[in-house]
Parts: C-alpha cells; structure tokens; sequence
C-alpha cells in the first residue's frame, strides 16, 4: 500500500501522455492529406518570424489590452507548469518538493514565489477575457460562428485555467512544510489565513488533494487541447515557421496553365505536337479546391491552428459591410471539415469512404467566396499568420476552371477577354474608333 499512490500516479501520467500522443498523431494524418507544397526556403527569415511571433507574440500586442493579458496568460501558464517537472518527480518516487532540497531555499524560494505571483495575475488575466467574452459585447465575439461550442469552447478554457490557477495557490498555501521553510509563499500565505481552525489532519488531506486535481487537471487539460481551440499553443509555433513569406499581394499559379500560356506566346510552338517521351504531365487532376483534400498542407495546419480570435473577421470590409463573408468562418469550417474526414478515415480503417460531402457548399457557400475583396486585412491582423484568402482563392479558382460558377459579371468579362481581348465588349477593330470623334 505505500507505493500504491505512485503506481496510481505513474498510470495516469502513462494513459495522459499517451492518449495526448495518439491524438497528436490524427492531427498530423489528418494535415498530411493536404497537397504537397514547399517551404523549406528562407529558413533565418522563418525562423525569425516564429520567435517574434510565436515566442515573443509581437502581432498580438497590435490591440494592447487583450495582447498584454494574452501576454500574462502565455507566460505565466508555460512558466508555471515549468513546476509540473517537480510534480512528477515527486508522484513517481514519493518525494516531496524535491528541488525544494536540490536547488536551495534561495533559489527554490525565487522561482515558486515567480510562480506565485504569475499564478495571480494569469487568474485575473482570465477573469478579465471571461468578462470581455460574456459581459462586454465584443462584436467579434457574438458572430454566428461563436454560438454554441465555439463559445462554450472559449468558456471552458478560461474555467480550467482559473481552476488550475487556484489548486496551486491552495496547494501552496496548505503544505505545512512549504509554509514553515517561509520562501516563495509571496501570495500563498495570504490564504492561509483562511484554512485556521483546521486540524493539521484536514490541511493534510486538503493538500494532497489540491495536489492531485492539479497535475490530474493539466493531464486532462493537455488531452482537452485536441478537441480544443487552444491547439495553437502548440501549433502556433510550425504554423508561424511556414507561412506564406511572399508578398502579400503575390498570388501563386497553377503551372499547367502558366505552361498553356507559355506555349500559347512561343510564335515557334506547335500546338499540336505530342509530348517529348518520358516529360512529365502537369495538368493536376482538379483546378482549385472544392474539399480539404484539394488544399496543401500549410493551409490545414492554418485550420488547427486557428485561434478563434475573430481579429480578421473584425477588419474584414467585407464582413464589415454586411457582406455573408468571415475569415474566421472560413478557417473554422475548414476544420470542421478536416475533422469529419478524420473521423470518416478512423471509421473505415484507414480508408475514406466518399460521404457525399464536400468543403464546397456543404461548409462554405460561393456567396462567401465571391464576398472577399482579396485585400489580406485578414492576412495582416491574424497572431500567428493564418491566411484564409489562399483558401478562398483556391475555392474560387475551383469554382471558375471546374464549374464556370463565377459570377455573371466576372463570365461575361472573362468572355469579353477571350474573344475580344480586353473586358469590355468591343471588337478589337473597333477599340480606336474613340480617336476620330470630335
């Protein structure tokens, strides 16, 4: 019975960090279904972005009330959890507040009370986000795309992290030994106070089990996170590593129609002759994207890692001006979507089996599509370098080469430049009539 508490602590850890790794592993099956796109160049420019992105949040400090407490919140719970190290090497071998004894009551005093005092303000970080999400009104936070689980979502999180911050305040604040050795206790000894009249018995056991839900919370906490739009804290990370680095304006394109043309302004070329033996065929098996499956690996990576701020929805002109169109929709649908394909490929053992789905109109209408002004504010104001206007070009690149679904205004100039050359209905002969008229 004396190892038993270790035993029981060693399984959970076992099924925790297991469970975090297969799920891991659907999300990067499910990335891996993405076309194949390169973004091995510029790699001290990538590097450069992820960590003054990712690492040292620059982007989020654009709108300075929530990205200084975006700020608090990172930093404080990553540094916090630092403290899990100690937990586990205590829930393992029996001990108790090991570097307690390693690293001194100097130094350990310093970190814990750090820690402490992190621990306080992240809560009130919380407290305050929770405010601006259910109090406030916040526009971008009252979307249709946020009602339901999106916003139950946001909620949750919020409520774990309050839950965690506590049990390690209470924790502190009950281990008699931790209070007794009087370093670190900056904000702990204020609560004590509050457990006087306990016997040393019930203290004990109100220790222990703050002890146990904490690391048992950020085992859970760590497995909520696929389910979860808080995956960007990890994903923020490779996403920001291999974004798009063109110029925002640069759009990419399709090499099978960039050699069409080629060949269509070679005055040498014979459009008719066969292809020299052994060249290879570049004409992809669909122009565009009409599911998850058409687009290329960054831009899935994008859909996990997206964090729901609605920072691109809230400077969309499109979205501002009425229009159906919200960037953020975009990337949550898309995911949405991934994720029913997932599930699809786990229900078939490893197959997809056609459901009759597709992004295209079942997630995402062409209303929406043709709403955006490809202008990249959404681009421009996403933390951590999501870019939801590659997939909607992507979308409209299917919808006009698969379906000629383009707008009737968009097909008729299209028509005019084919036949007459320009956008505007006139015979090429006719285009300099203008000069003779008085």
């Amino acid at each position: 019975m004396q190892y038993l508490p270790n035993i029981l602590f060693a399984i959970a850890l076992v099924l925790g960090v297991g469970f975090f790794t297969m799920n891991i592993r659907k999300i990067s099956r499910n990335i891996k279904l993405g076309k194949d796109i390169d973004r091995s160049d510029k790699k001290s420019e990538r590097l450069k972005n992820m960590i003054m992105i990712a690492l040292g949040q620059s982007k989020m400090v654009k709108r300075p009330l929530s990205g200084v407490l975006h700020i608090i919140v990172y930093v404080g719970f990553i540094i916090i959890n630092i403290e899990v190290l100690e937990i586990i090497i205590d829930g393992l071998f029996g001990t108790h507040r090991v570097f307690l004894g390693v690293l001194g009551k100097g130094f350990y005093g310093f970190l814990i009370g750090t820690f402490e005092i992190l621990a306080t303000l992240v809560f009130v970080a919380v407290v305050v986000f929770w405010l601006r999400r259910n109090v406030s009104n916040i526009k971008r936070f009252l979307s249709k795309e946020m009602k339901g689980w999106p916003k139950n979502d946001g909620n949750y999180i919020l409520y774990f992290e309050m839950v965690l911050m506590t049990l390690f305040l209470v924790m502190n604040a009950t281990d008699t030994i931790f209070q007794q050795a009087g370093v670190g206790n900056i904000i702990s000894q204020f609560i004590v106070p509050f457990f006087d009249g306990f016997s040393s018995e019930s203290i004990h056991i109100i220790e222990r089990s703050a002890w146990w839900i904490h690391i048992l919370g950020i085992l859970v906490f760590l497995n909520y996170l696929y389910y979860s739009k808080h995956l960007h804290i990890l994903l923020a990370f490779p996403n920001t590593y291999f974004a798009n680095l063109n110029p925002k304006g640069q759009f990419n394109n399709l090499e099978s129609v960039t050699n069409e043309v080629k060949l269509m302004m070679d005055p040498d070329a014979d459009p008719y002759a066969m292809p020299a033996e052994g060249a290879e065929e570049t004409v992809p098996e669909k122009f565009g994207a009409s599911d998850v499956v058409d687009l290329n690996w960054v831009q899935l990576m994008n859909a996990y890692t997206c964090t729901e701020c609605g920072r691109c929805t809230s400077s969309c002109p499109a979205n501002l001006t009425g229009k159906q169109l919200s960037p953020r929709k975009i990337m949550m649908d898309t995911r949405d979507r991934l994720e029913e394909v997932g599930r699809n490929i786990d229900a078939n053992k490893g197959s997809f089996v056609d459901d009759g789905k597709q992004l295209l109109n079942d997630y995402i209408t062409p209303e929406e599509l043709w709403a955006c002004t490809s202008c990249n504010a959404c681009v421009e104001e996403c933390p951590v370098n999501i870019d939801p206007l590659s997939i909607i070009m992507d979308m409209r690149r299917y919808l006009v080469m698969e379906e000629s679904a383009a707008p009737q205004e968009l097909n008729m100039m299209m028509t005019n430049i084919e036949n007459n050359g320009a956008p505007w209905q006139y015979n090429q002969q006719d285009r300099l009539n203008w000069a003779n008229e008085e």
